[in-house]
């Protein structure tokens, strides 16, 4: 498909309302000069399932392997990701970030880590891109830490729970 007919398949679409396209369906840096500073944030959820034996073996470890820490490192790497998230996803914003928190939870009815991951800042645009890197890198690392003892593990169910400030609020249903 050629640019000029992307275009008019964009606005033929309905998607001429994306933030990242302009009115002539270019792509778009979103204007934030004319907002105003508000402290915003999002939280993400995202889990790392394991089959049954290597995740009892993991716990059984205290999710030690030979590299290290899982949750530790997945922790540093989540803080890390969020930081770095618009070197990462071409159109966000670099912001300076007034919190990343990460959580992990062993879930034994689903042999999962659930990682959470909460972003704060006070600016002119949110952070639910943040929490959902931080996330995604959380959920890589722990894999990486884990592959040794298995390939089947599976990432799953990377959302955004929730956000607050700006134009508008949510809360995942």
């Amino acid at each position: 498909m050629n640019r000029d007919s992307e275009k008019n398949s964009n606005q033929q679409s309905g998607q001429s309302g994306l933030s990242h396209l302009d009115s002539d369906g270019d792509i778009t840096m979103v204007d934030v000069s004319g907002k105003t500073a508000t402290t915003r944030e999002a939280r993400a959820l995202g889990q790392v399932v394991f089959p049954a034996a290597i995740y009892e073996q993991i716990k059984a470890a205290d999710g030690m392997t030979k590299k290290g820490s899982i949750t530790q490192t997945a922790h540093i790497a989540g803080i890390m990701a969020a930081k770095r998230t618009h070197d990462l996803i071409p159109l966000c914003h670099p912001l300076p970030l007034d919190k990343i928190s990460l959580s992990f939870e062993y879930d034994n009815s689903q042999n999962s880590i659930t990682v959470t991951a909460t972003v704060k800042v006070t600016h002119k645009t949110g952070v639910e891109m943040e929490a959902l890197t931080a996330v995604s890198v959380a959920c890589l690392t722990i894999y990486d830490m884990t592959k040794a003892i298995s390939h089947d593990i599976v990432i799953d169910n990377i959302h955004l729970m929730k956000k607050t400030g700006g134009k508008s609020d949510y809360q995942h249903a």
